[in-house]
């Protein structure tokens, strides 16, 4: 059975916060980590990244992928620490209006981190990511048995 450690879990958060895919390569606990091609499909791959791929090619039973949440996704944590975090109505309202406009994440971003519920939010959001390795290392290892 496949697991992660606390550390590795915020490791693999915080690049999928980064915009990057992530693999954890089993036999050497490794993880490695790279541009999410739909995000930057411009990106020339080092070498390094080009032979890690190769290897998960010839071998994917012996790593694991790990993507950032979907836009729906994404878009149902914002709407829920609207519900739960945010106290004045002004602001509650004007970020349930950004989510409801095109560019929804862009819109709330810059107003959330210009807001006094910046860091709040981010805590919030790495914290809703750790859930979310954790929930695809149980997918994982459900698909192996």
């Amino acid at each position: 059975m496949f697991s992660l450690t606390e550390k590795e879990v915020g490791l693999i958060s915080a690049q999928l916060l980064k915009g990057n895919v992530c693999f954890f390569q089993i036999d050497k606990k490794k993880i490695h980590h790279m541009p999410d091609d739909e995000d930057y499909f411009n990106y020339d791959l080092t070498e390094e990244e080009e032979d890690i791929l190769d290897e998960i090619e010839e071998n994917p039973d012996n790593f694991a992928e790990f993507t950032k949440m979907e836009p729906a996704q994404e878009h149902q944590m914002m709407q829920d620490f609207v519900d739960r975090k945010i106290k004045e109505k002004n602001l509650a309202e004007d970020l349930v209006n950004a989510l409801s406009k095109p560019k929804a994440s862009t819109g709330f971003k810059y107003l959330i981190e210009e807001s006094k519920y910046s860091s709040e939010w981010k805590e919030y959001r790495l914290s809703k990511y750790h859930d979310w390795v954790k929930e695809q290392v149980d997918s994982f290892n459900y698909s192996e048995d």
